[in-house]
């Protein structure tokens, strides 16, 4: 397969100015972008939006060697300073990587949608395209601030405005849906020449991000919506809605703290949101974030559909990383066969139908692993950036309370420390629904949440472990 697929039985969309917009460090450039303005009178001020995929389907056939070590990995992992990749990189970054300037196979996704945001069409085409520009999310962004450089001057009003256009469409019928808004931000670590930490800081959200999510939202609802309704076997991305019994601590919790919640142990994402905004900009809002978090249900993958609660969504799947997602590549295959895209007459998807569940279970627990191994590995890097701060005091933020100790998050940088609970003044009582200590006076207590000051004595990054000193 050392070449690209020619043009017949496949769609020509070439002529498309397809662009791909993705982090400066990227090496795979899973999907492109397009959106123009919708010429049917119908639809007044609405938009055209085609997303373009990899066609990793084309390439890794079921049951391949491939195909069993993709499935053994279930998604790529990424980690600070390199990528463990779920395929081989002759794919992932070359045959599989939308490129600017060379034709790549794709599975395409047309879709129409109001003013308002709603979708009123869509349809799949395996096809060949052609991105013409490999961009970034801050280049595009300082384009539509007003601060293009060579290569989007051009592209500004004829790719990137229509673009954010359609974008703001999207964003209305976000807004007006109700999703769970937990705006928890990234941190990275930027490296020096030698392969060192230089600096930690939280990773820039821009619209332009933002602008890519709905782009990937909508071709995602686009795959489960039209596998749904031709009732085929489907992975389906579901979460569900928050347990009562969390919710109902969370609502004792904020009364406690004299916060008011809705008055249902079935609260939307709108409830929520509400919440996380009554309290920003508060010296709760770390904790009430932490909760909120620790509220939800955790998101899966599985064949039966119960809906997307933190996307207020009936129907999610993935569909638009499959270089990265085994999840993903399920699903191409699934709109093929449902939708006759190709000329295998095995179908392997409808084969699997009993093994989906299996295959969704797998996968949820890669990705699992690969979450854990990702924030692992970003501790000791950062733990490791701490070697020049020993014997200094610094602030720190309790994350986590446990009845032997306190886990703290020392000033930004990302690096955990654990401080025991006999370092504590005075005799403590742990209460687990709180997430605190406090003395029996009432006059002391240390919260999820809350910062103190702590002195680093000594750092292990192998482990890694931060030795602490408490600073009352």
């Amino acid at each position: 397969h050392g070449h690209c697929p020619t043009a017949e039985k496949r769609q020509d969309l070439r002529h498309i100015d397809f662009v791909t917009i993705d982090g400066e460090d990227a090496r795979d450039f899973d999907d492109a972008v397009w959106a123009t303005p919708d010429t049917d009178p119908k639809n007044p001020q609405g938009w055209c939006l085609w997303v373009a995929v990899a066609d990793v389907a084309h390439y890794v056939k079921p049951g391949s060697e491939l195909d069993h070590e993709a499935y053994r990995r279930g998604n790529s992992v990424y980690f600070p300073d390199r990528v463990v990749p779920m395929l081989p990189e002759a794919l992932s970054n070359e045959l599989c990587s939308l490129k600017p300037n060379v034709d790549r196979a794709c599975m395409a996704v047309e879709m129409t949608i109001t003013n308002q945001g709603k979708l009123r069409h869509s349809r799949f085409y395996r096809a060949l395209m052609r991105s013409r520009a490999r961009l970034t999310y801050t280049q595009v962004q300082n384009a539509i601030d007003g601060k293009p450089d060579q290569l989007t001057a051009p592209l500004l009003p004829s790719i990137i405005q229509p673009l954010y256009a359609a974008f703001n469409c999207l964003t209305r019928e976000r807004e007006h849906r109700g999703t769970l808004e937990l705006n928890v931000s990234e941190l990275q670590i930027i490296f020096d020449d030698q392969g060192r930490v230089a600096t930690i800081a939280p990773r820039p959200r821009l619209d332009s991000h933002r602008l890519i999510e709905e782009f990937m939202i909508a071709a995602n609802v686009c795959a489960a919506h039209t596998l749904s309704t031709k009732d085929y076997p489907c992975l389906y991305r579901i979460h569900d809605t928050p347990d009562h019994i969390r919710v109902a601590n969370l609502t004792n919790l904020l009364k406690k703290m004299s916060h008011t919640f809705a008055k249902t142990i079935a609260p939307t994402p709108h409830h929520f949101n509400a919440l996380l905004k009554q309290t920003s900009n508060t010296p709760h809002q770390r904790l009430i974030q932490d909760l909120v978090l620790r509220t939800q249900a955790q998101a899966r993958y599985n064949p039966v559909n119960i809906g997307h609660y933190g996307l207020g969504l009936k129907h999610y799947c993935h569909f638009t990383s499959p270089i990265r997602r085994y999840a993903d590549l399920i699903v191409h295959r699934a709109l093929i066969e449902a939708l006759a895209l190709g000329d295998d007459v095995d179908r392997p998807v409808l084969k699997q139908r009993t093994h989906l569940t299996r295959i969704g279970e797998h996968i949820s627990e890669t990705e699992r692993t690969a979450a854990t191994a990702e924030r692992e590995v970003f501790k000791r890097f950062a733990a490791t950036s701490l070697q020049s701060s020993i014997n200094k005091t610094l602030p720190a933020v309790i994350v986590g309370v446990t009845g032997s100790g306190v886990f703290v998050e020392i000033n930004a940088s990302g690096a955990e420390g654990f401080i025991p609970k006999a370092a504590f003044p005075g005799y403590l009582l742990f209460d687990p629904l709180r997430h605190c200590f406090y003395n029996r006076k009432g006059s002391q207590s240390f919260q999820l949440g809350q910062t103190i000051r702590v002195t680093i004595i000594d750092i292990n990054p192998l482990i890694p472990e931060v030795r602490l000193r408490l600073v009352l």
